[in-house]
């Protein structure tokens, strides 16, 4: 716009109203020339709509319209801005313009002449904006301006608007420091001191800064020490610093100066003022990213800070700092952070500093990790067939790009593919066969995707991916042909070794079930091999060998040719056994349930013979008529067997008919169906070729047992088992070799229990069916599969019919000997319940009158404790089973408790037992899915049904014993009784329940406290004497072993008393173990009880050594062995042969954990008599040593001619009668007291003289064997010398002969001699040397002395 030169002022006003008409301003008289000018919003429209106005009347809108005004006289000024701040708002519209109300009238902009240029400038409030100050110049040095803004006057008028805009106010935070001393009440707002501070200052503030242009109002905000700093706000526009240091000095000069305020120290920190930006917004690890601090404050002192640090931030190879100033309009500061870290997080803070102003900023910025998410490993097969690898990252943004890398021992590319508003990557690749040569397979390469930010961070994630070749599969190669009966095998084996899954099928799509075939991988492939050890027609077929590795499958296969053969047990011989007459005949015949072409010859010895073939149904009978015509064959036994041969030429015998040739007259019973027998005789007969009626589809099996008595034949067991029961066992026995036998033994199942019910008469009637049943059940339980609850109840609904009370007698009837069909039973169903799994983590319940059952599934965390309580109203009968938190936890999550309760089972297994006095009590059998591997500890409570004289046991019953046919033990059980409730605490799990026998001694009674307290007593004193012995015999060593056979003699006394002396040692040791009850000390126990047998056998060999050596020096008198031979003789069998029979015993014994007594560290007496093979040895040598000394004394007393020994071999040889006589009685006493307290029911008085006569061994061998030697107490004597003894040995000595034992003078000697019809005096003292030729001897002799 251009103004003409007698212009000298004009200015801008803004009028603000709302109406539809202009409304026209009356200032002529001051106003030339008026021009107004309408601006819309774009600059277009006339008007320019501010905001609507709701009323009653149409809706009002409000408009501002700038107003240029230009005056030649620049004094026109001053009145017209009195005027319009004069002015009350709104002004309301005349009559003919109602709608239009002037809400402000305001001056903006004041253009005046200065040289030869027009300044334009902003009045107070006001600012030129940008788009102004950007294109046109700007005035120099305007001192009007605000701090730091130089865009307040611009030269020339805009010739478009805007023109001066309004500028917002903004708050000052200052501060100025009094020179004065701080004082703490000055912290409290409350107080005197403050408020007086508070109003003074605010005082000279007021006055200082309300001079400034839009001042609005001042406030002291706090004091804080550093002399005293006020901390105050001043709200107003942003003032120049001319301005400011003008309000200052009125602020300093409206102040008292008892407060000393600091002139310089004004400071001013401006809000409002900066833009701070971040790029980027998602700020990720690795990053560049710059801060940008802008402002309209022209100044280049920028300083950048973060707050977790101490100092500012500067220039360096991560950071960089750049300020500048555009366009003399802003000033504009970048900080770039290079490669950012988690670390540089945090707070930063941009600060300008221009005078005493403070232009402040700040920015929290938060750095991100990348994060990249992706399959660790992947499987791919070289098929060609297409496979992804992804990668995503966690934050959704738009990458840069994605750059995929791979790294191995072979090269397989591909093509990646990134969606623009995915945050995922996928990388397809195809690997062919010719990309994973031989050798290569799983091979692993390493894919690395890598997702990189317009900023320069980078993250990526590792893909693991193993390439493996489509394996290629062998198998075996010769053609498979069997027959029933026969076992084969296929073997496929495959180059590759990586695989997720093998099985096998048949054609028809049957999975083989996996228990007949295995699987191993070896480094260069794999192999699985499919073996069937008993073929039969369901196994014909074609078989397919699938390995799978993904989604990849490689197939071979393999034909299968079963041949039909009956299979032995199912071929049906008539007769089992038969008597036939020396010249008579007897039809035979072998029957099979299928019709085949089989080649059928009986085979008689080594003759055979064609058969006649019968079809009855589908029964097919093959028959021959057998003739005894030989003479010669009587009387004889003949076996005879049907031989089977199919197409294939395999053959099967059959079992084998028992002919017993005999003379006619000895045959007294004939029947037609049953045959001939002699008085007495018992044959077995197959019940369906029996005078019972069966159906021909469906025969009955089992066998009936008949007895010759008189002329007619008896029946004398009936085990039967009806046609229905007889099926199910047939199939029973044919599903375990079925190759889909999982899948059908739900049905199975289903079906023996539907049979059972409906055959309860027959079952409480039959042991033949009662016994199909439980074998049926046997047979069932050994297919491992997991059992669901249907399968489950089906089993107990078998077992509750064949508990029934009514079938007890059947039971009875049913045991045999080495057969226990009750143990059988219980183990059938513990097979089942461990392997009961509850569907959906379920708790199963299952109650009959028979049977009760509940399970708990051990879930993850802490379990809950396990207790279930049983209660049988009709047997007047209840218990209940707990186990604890702690031993819950040792328990794998998933593994199923299941406890089973039977009311009637005890009876029926106590039969078995052949137990007496045992009353009917529960039988609860807790099993657990999982191995248990930790120790564990389970507690019950039983009834108490106590009969009179009885106690309590808590017992399991133990399948291994009794020749694996079962048995109740004790082991590991405790039994703690309080009233009528019996509780019982183990140390495993199995089936349990308590026994009441009379026999079992009470812990607390008498009878127990007293052979207590007598074994350990006694064993003291047996200890201290055996020790005592040693050192006796080490004292007179010297003096008592001078010739050979005293030496000899010592060192069999030596040794029993060593023997002796550690087998009482470990005697304790097996009694501690035993007493304390550690249950894990088996092996301690074994050891104990090992080294007990041992050195108690060393102790009687010895002896035994002893008595044999007197033997062979009175009998073989002229044959002298020498020291050495008689030394290894004596150690050979005085420890050889104990180690020999004890070593045999434990590795007999302990393989089957029959070794020790359940309840004694001891050798076992019930179920393998290994004590025998210490009682025995013991009572032999028992004999031979009283035999030994009834012949020595014999011969010594009644001397032959020739034989006169000297007085040193009588003295030698009556010392050896003496300590053998003395020695083996009480030591053969013992242990036959031992022996007879093995036997049920044997009296307490045994009990008591074992335990003493045992107790005090070691005595009985240190005052017989040892002290009672002469020889002995005489270098006692002469050891330890006093001078009464010393005098009395003197005199013995000078009369050259002592009385002894043995002597005549003796009492015990008369008694003993007069035995034999002997009388006088023996001098069998010290010895005396008579010759030369007698000396060996003697000394021989002696040495047993």
């Amino acid at each position: 716009m251009k103004y003409p030169r007698r212009t000298t002022l004009c200015f801008m006003i803004i009028v603000i109203y709302y109406s539809q008409v202009t409304k026209t301003l009356n200032s002529e008289s001051i106003v030339h020339p008026l021009n107004l000018r309408e601006r819309g919003l774009a600059g277009e429209e006339p008007l320019r709509q501010k905001r609507a106005v709701a009323t009653s009347h149409p809706a009002a809108k409000e408009y501002t319209v700038d107003i240029e005004i230009s005056l030649e006289n620049a004094s026109f000024l001053e009145p017209i801005k009195a005027y319009l701040n004069s002015l009350s708002f709104p002004i309301q519209g005349n009559d003919t313009d109602l709608a239009a109300n002037i809400l402000s009238i305001e001056l903006t902009t004041v253009c005046s002449p200065t040289g030869n240029e027009i300044w334009c400038t902003c009045e107070t409030g006001y600012r030129w904006p940008q788009e102004q100050c950007l294109p046109n110049l700007t005035c120099q040095d305007h001192d009007n301006s605000p701090a730091g803004h130089h865009c307040n006057c611009l030269k020339g008028l805009p010739p478009k608007g805007p023109f001066c805009q309004l500028q917002g106010a903004i708050t000052l935070s200052m501060s100025v420091r009094l020179n004065v001393g701080f004082q703490e009440e000055l912290r409290n707002t409350s107080s005197a001191l403050y408020r007086s501070y508070k109003t003074d200052l605010e005082t000279a503030f007021w006055k200082g800064y309300s001079t400034l242009p839009g001042f609005i109002l001042v406030t002291v905000t706090g004091f804080r020490p550093g002399s005293v700093v006020v901390t105050y706000a001043v709200k107003t526009t942003t003032p120049s610093p001319a301005l400011m240091r003008k309000a200052n000095d009125v602020v300093a000069q409206s102040l008292n100066q008892t407060y000393k305020m600091d002139y310089n120290s004004f400071q001013a920190v401006a809000s409002n003022e900066t833009k701070f930006s971040v790029i980027p917004e998602i700020i990720f690890e690795g990053d560049t990213v710059t801060l940008v601090c802008e402002t309209e404050v022209l100044s280049s002192n920028v300083s950048w800070h973060h707050v977790g640090r101490r100092s500012d931030i500067q220039n360096g190879s991560r950071f960089w700092i750049d300020t500048v100033v555009l366009n003399n309009l802003t000033s504009v500061s970048r900080l770039t952070i290079y490669n950012i870290t988690q670390g540089e997080a945090g707070e930063y803070i941009c600060k300008l500093t221009l005078d005493i102003f403070e232009y402040e900023s700040r920015k929290k910025i938060i750095v991100t990790p990348i994060q990249i998410f992706s399959s660790e490993e992947v499987k791919v097969t070289c098929d060609n067939n297409p496979v992804s690898l992804n990668c995503c990252s966690e934050i959704n943004v738009n990458w840069s790009r994605v750059e995929w890398k791979q790294e191995g021992e072979i090269s397989i590319p591909g093509n990646s593919e990134t969606e623009s508003d995915s945050s995922c990557s996928r990388y397809t690749l195809k690997a062919d066969g010719t990309q994973c040569p031989s050798g290569s397979a799983g091979r692993t390469v390493v894919y690395t995707c890598e997702f990189i930010s317009a900023y320069g961070a980078r993250g990526s994630a590792d893909i693991e991916v193993t390439f493996t070749s489509v394996a290629n599969l062998t198998i075996t190669p010769d053609p498979i042909s069997v027959s029933e009966g026969q076992n084969f095998s296929i073997k496929c084996i495959s180059d590759v070794s990586n695989y997720d899954e093998v099985y096998w099928k048949t054609s028809a799509g049957i999975t083989i079930y996996e228990r007949f075939y295995t699987t191993r991988r070896h480094p260069d492939g794999a192999e699985s091999v499919l073996t069937v050890r008993t073929s039969t027609r369901e196994w014909n077929g074609t078989y397919h060998c699938v390995f799978r590795y993904k989604n990849s499958y490689s197939i071979t296969t393999k034909d299968v040719t079963v041949h039909p053969l009956p299979l032995e047990p199912n071929i049906m011989v008539d007769p089992l056994e038969a008597a036939i007459p020396c010249k008579g005949s007897h039809p035979l015949k072998c029957c099979v349930e299928e019709d085949e072409d089989y080649r059928v010859t009986f085979q008689v010895d080594s003759l055979s013979f064609p058969a006649a073939k019968e079809v009855n149904g589908k029964q097919v009978c093959y028959k021959f008529h057998f003739t005894a015509n030989s003479a010669s064959w009587c009387p004889k036994n003949v076996d005879v067997s049907c031989r089977f041969t199919n197409a294939a030429d395999n053959s099967v015998y059959s079992p084998s008919m028992k002919l017993h040739l005999v003379p006619g007259e000895n045959i007294t019973c004939q029947d037609p169906s049953i045959g001939s027998g002699e008085p007495g005789k018992v044959i077995q007969k197959l019940c369906q070729f029996s005078h019972l009626p069966s159906s021909p589809g469906s025969p009955m099996g089992g066998i009936m047992t008949y007895k010759c008595v008189g002329s007619q034949w008896q029946l004398k067991r009936n085990d039967c088992i009806s046609a229905p029961i007889n099926n199910l066992l047939q199939q029973a026995k044919a599903l375990t070799k079925s190759p889909s036998q999982d899948k059908k033994l739900p049905t199975y199942l289903k079906n023996l229990s539907d049979s059972t019910e409906k055959v309860v008469h027959e079952v409480s009637s039959s042991p033949g069916n009662l016994g199909a049943i439980i074998n049926i059940l046997d047979l069932f339980s050994t297919i491992p599969v997991q059992v669901n609850s249907e399968m489950m109840k089906h089993v107990l609904c078998t077992v509750n019919v064949i508990l029934n009370k009514p079938v007890v007698n059947t039971w009875k009837v049913l045991q045999k000997p080495q057969t226990n069909h009750s143990s059988q039973l219980l183990d059938s169903v513990e097979r089942f319940s461990r392997a009961l799994q509850s569907e959906d983590s379920t708790i199963l319940s299952f109650s009959q009158t028979n049977v009760q059952m509940r399970t708990m599934v051990i879930k993850s965390g802490t379990p809950k404790p396990y207790k279930q309580d049983f209660i049988f109203p009709d047997s007047d009968l209840w218990g209940n089973v707990a186990i604890d938190e702690y031993h819950l936890g040792h328990l794998q999550p998933g593994a199923s408790i299941v406890t089973m309760a039977f009311p009637t089972l005890k009876t029926i297994l106590d039969q078995n037992a052949q137990r007496k006095n045992f009353v009917n009590n529960l039988v609860m059998t807790t099993t657990v899915s999982h191995k248990i591997t930790m120790p564990f500890r389970i507690s019950m409570t039983f009834k108490n049904n106590k009969p009179l004289g009885g106690k309590p046991q808590c017992v399991f019953w133990n399948f291994t014993l009794a020749n694996h046919t079962g048995g109740w033990d004790s082991s590991g059980c405790y039994t703690k009784v309080d009233g009528d409730s019996v509780f019982c605490s183990c140390d495993h799990i199995t089936s349990f329940s308590i026994l009441m026998s009379p026999d079992s001694p009470d812990p607390d009674s008498l009878l127990k406290i007293l052979l207590d307290i007598i074994s350990y007593i006694g064993l003291c004193f047996s200890i201290l004497s055996l020790a005592a012995c040693l050192v006796v015999e080490a004292v007179v060593w010297k003096s008592v072993t001078k010739n050979r056979t005293s030496y000899m003699r010592h060192i069999c006394i030596v040794n029993i008393a060593a023997s002796l002396l550690v087998a009482d040692i470990w005697f304790i040791v097996a009694s501690t173990i035993r007493d304390h009850h550690y249950v894990l000390n088996e092996t301690a126990c074994v050891a104990a009880t090992f080294f007990i047998h041992f050195f108690y056998l060393s102790v009687f060999f010895w002896m035994l050594t002893l008595g044999l050596m007197l033997f062979y020096r009175l009998v073989f008198i002229l044959h002298d062995a020498s020291k050495s031979f008689q030394k290894a003789i004596a150690f050979s069998l005085g420890y050889g042969c104990p180690l020999i029979i004890s070593v045999i015993t434990v590795g007999v014994t302990q393989p089957q954990e029959v070794y020790t007594r359940k309840n004694a560290c001891w050798l076992n007496w019930e179920d393998t008599k290994a004590l025998l093979a210490f009682v025995i040895p013991a009572l032999i040598i028992v004999v031979v040593n009283v035999t030994i000394t009834v012949v020595v004394i014999t011969k010594i007393l009644r001397p032959s001619i020739g034989d006169k020994p000297n007085k040193q071999e009588k003295s030698s040889l009556f010392q050896i009668s003496k300590s053998i006589g003395v020695l083996t009685p009480l030591l053969g006493l013992t242990w036959g007291f031992g022996l007879a307290t093995v036997f049920q029911g044997s009296n307490a008085v045994f009990h008591i003289v074992f335990t003493l006569l045992n107790a005090f061994q070691g005595l009985f061998i240190l005052l017989f064997g040892c002290l009672w030697d002469q020889k002995v107490q005489e270098a006692l004597l002469k050891k330890f010398s006093l001078s009464r003894w010393s005098s009395q040995h003197s005199k013995s000595t000078s009369l050259g002969s002592s009385t002894p034992v043995f002597s005549m003078s003796s009492p015990i000697s008369r008694r003993f001699n007069n035995l034999f019809g002997k009388t006088g005096t023996y001098n069998v003292s010290t010895p005396e040397t008579t010759s030369t030729s007698m000396e060996n001897t003697s000394s021989a002799y002696s040495l047993l002395n």
